[in-house]
């Protein structure tokens, strides 16, 4: 993101002065293969330019006596993007940062290239981490907040790095010139980093996410056979998170091993991990800590798994409307089974899930009115 460049070779495209320097609209290639292409008076960057680095990342703006200058845009290889403020050729003021897909990921200031001072750090899912960078650029210590998907929910205490160490369950008060105020609750359990392992699902197993007891709750299925089932407490919007779905972690393979009455409550984390709430578990009274797992199935669901990045749990999934959902409504999501068949066996799903694929298909197939 620094616009210099040392190199001292360079190969000039463009009209020279009489020193035989860049004057006027030049591309200069140096030695490292980064190349610029922008205004130059007398060898040094005036005026609108841009820089392309070796590494696919781009950087413009602005150049007064060959320095950054202003408002530049960094892009990096990957297609996100950093607009940020230059002084001298270095980020000194405001800047925000967006991913590849357009989603903003970091708000705040930069001094002399490091973020600095009150910043937000965004995850994809919604939730954001906020409070002061110390002297590293590191977000760090203790009056820092994690502000869950609704933006006013959040666990305010101590992070390193933007990783929870123990925090409390508080609300956004008020917001003073870009700066947060936040109310704690005085009678609030003290929340902490409580990533899972194969065989510990969470050291404080019964203490309920306090976002997710906003909104909702378990109750008797209203599916046949379906035993328990998750509902929402509150009116959602489309592409409202409501539960997160946290579990042991085990492995792929642990789990294509194993009889398919073991795998109710599993689901994939990704190429190497599944998440799995395991007996005894599965039982409200044993562990109530995320409630995701509750969510029964529906070929035509209202909701969706998402991935999320949990303050407590870690990477996990979450559960996420598809479409507005009332209060009161079950919400159902699709589990995903392979529907293709695997030798002679069907399906790559347990028993119950192929016989209601078998009777959506019919009802699918069945002719209107019928």
């Amino acid at each position: 993101m620094d616009s210099d460049d040392e190199d001292i070779e360079e190969v000039v495209e463009g009209p020279l002065d009489e020193d035989g320097l860049p004057h006027g609209f030049c591309t200069v290639t140096y030695s490292s293969s980064d190349r610029f292409e922008g205004h130059f008076t007398q060898g040094e960057k005036n005026g609108k330019g841009k820089f392309f680095f070796f590494d696919g990342s781009t950087l413009e703006g602005f150049f007064v006596d060959d320095a950054l200058q202003g408002q530049g845009i960094y892009t990096y290889e990957d297609g996100g993007v950093l607009h940020g403020t230059y002084v001298d050729g270095e980020l000194n003021g405001p800047a925000q940062e967006f991913d590849g897909q357009s989603r903003l990921v970091f708000k705040g200031q930069y001094k002399d290239n490091s973020r600095c001072g009150e910043c937000w750090i965004y995850h994809p899912d919604q939730g954001c981490v906020y409070g002061e960078m110390n002297h590293d650029g590191e977000m760090t210590g203790s009056s820092v907040a994690y502000i869950y998907p609704d933006g006013c929910t959040a666990l305010y205490g101590s992070f390193v790095e933007g990783e929870l160490i123990e925090a409390r369950l508080a609300t956004l008060v008020s917001t003073e010139k870009d700066r947060l105020r936040f109310g704690v609750a005085p009678d609030s359990p003290v929340f902490s980093h409580d990533k899972s392992t194969s065989t510990c699902i969470a050291t404080h197993a019964l203490l309920p996410d306090p976002y997710e007891s906003q909104k909702v709750f378990v109750a008797d299925s209203l599916i046949k056979g379906a035993g328990q089932g998750l509902f929402a407490k509150t009116d959602a919007e489309p592409n409202t998170v409501m539960a997160f779905y946290n579990g042991v972690r085990i492995t792929h393979s642990e789990v294509d091993s194993r009889d398919w009455a073991l795998n109710g409550n599993t689901i994939s984390l990704d190429e190497d991990t599944v998440i799995d709430v395991p007996q005894p578990f599965d039982q409200m009274v044993n562990y109530c800590a995320s409630l995701g797992h509750k969510a029964n199935h529906s070929f035509t669901p209202n909701c969706k798994y998402d991935p999320f990045v949990h303050p407590r749990f870690g990477p996990i999934k979450c559960i996420r409307t598809l479409k507005a959902v009332q209060k009161d409504e079950e919400l159902t999501v699709a589990y995903g089974y392979d529907h293709e068949c695997a030798g002679n066996n069907g399906p790559e799903a347990p028993a119950w899930y192929k016989q209601e694929l078998e009777l959506f298909q019919q009802r699918q197939a069945a002719p209107i009115g019928q």
